[in-house]
């Protein structure tokens, strides 16, 4: 399973919402979507889901055009909008039937209980969907969009509004679901890109500005200084440390813990086990910062 985009565009009125933005989408892959309000991500989603169309473009789901027969492409396709549009007068498991009969799925109860147990509804199943917490709903919703297990799951949003407890439990849901299908969703909660996500796209204005794992975002921002944290076991003379020539400075954070800082954070990481070598001294840890996906999704989007 794959999804391609290819120079997709898409304009509202005057306003270019796309501009000829490509990218790909393997099987098993969890691609989060960033980017400030307006930067085109749920338009992306809605256009790969079938219920919005590009001015131009092309969308393939394993190689064949949605366009060529779209209702054989949405049935791939589940999508969990962001405003999560449920009927609100049903009752859990009538809403769910509900659902199931549009799909025509077959061994309905089957599926249904499976779907209850997977979402963690079966306390709320005999509720009406009013009477659920923003959370419960939220669950509800991707018990709706996985009931005719697609391959694709699109969601927009998913953990907006959701209590620390609800947030982890439907991360790790959707952490699950990630295994043998395509997840793209959206976020502005960047703890959920570091904990889900095997790949980060940036979206800025209808531009891709940025695109490949999150270890890697840290290569799209240009950094003047690198900074490297180090612990010795024995107190050192850091003025020592300071002599070194990729060091432009040695900060002491408490006890036997230093900030070191440099252009080249690989040269000063070989300098620094060196120098630990040369004078004997017990080099507990070394690691580079780690990447700052909120300062690179602030530089990246102009904020």
């Amino acid at each position: 399973m794959s999804i391609r985009i290819n120079n997709l565009y898409k304009t509202f009125g005057d306003q270019v919402v796309l501009n000829n933005i490509s990218f790909e989408v393997k099987n098993s892959e969890i691609l989060g979507f960033l980017g400030p309000n307006g930067a085109g991500k749920t338009t992306t989603m809605k256009i790969i889901a079938g219920s919005l169309m590009q001015d131009s473009g092309l969308v393939e789901i394993d190689d064949n055009n949605i366009l060529d027969n779209v209702i054989e492409a949405k049935k791939k396709v589940g999508y969990l909008a962001e405003n999560n549009p449920l009927y609100n007068d049903m009752y859990v498991r009538e809403f769910l039937y509900f659902i199931a009969d549009i799909y025509e799925i077959k061994e309905k109860k089957k599926r249904i209980d499976e779907l209850i147990a997977l979402t963690g509804l079966i306390k709320e199943q005999n509720k009406k969907i009013e009477q659920l917490s923003k959370g419960y709903k939220q669950r509800v919703g991707l018990a709706q969009v996985l009931i005719n297990n697609p391959e694709i799951l699109i969601l927009d949003e998913p953990t907006t509004g959701l209590d620390p407890n609800q947030l982890k439990e439907i991360r790790e849901l959707i952490k699950n679901m990630g295994k043998d299908k395509i997840v793209i969703f959206s976020t502005h909660i960047m703890q959920e890109v570091k904990a889900l996500c095997d790949r980060v796209i940036i979206l800025n204005e209808g531009n891709i500005v940025a695109d490949d794992k999150i270890e890697n975002l840290d290569d799209y921002v240009k950094h003047d200084i690198k900074h490297v944290f180090i612990e010795f076991e024995e107190r050192i003379d850091y003025e020592e440390l300071k002599k070194i020539k990729s060091i432009k400075n040695v900060k002491v954070l408490e006890g036997n813990f230093y900030k070191i800082s440099g252009i080249d954070d690989f040269m000063m990481r070989k300098d620094i086990f060196n120098f630990a070598k040369s004078k004997d001294y017990t080099l507990l840890s070394m690691h580079k910062e780690n990447v700052d996906v909120e300062n690179i999704f602030s530089k990246l989007t102009g904020n």
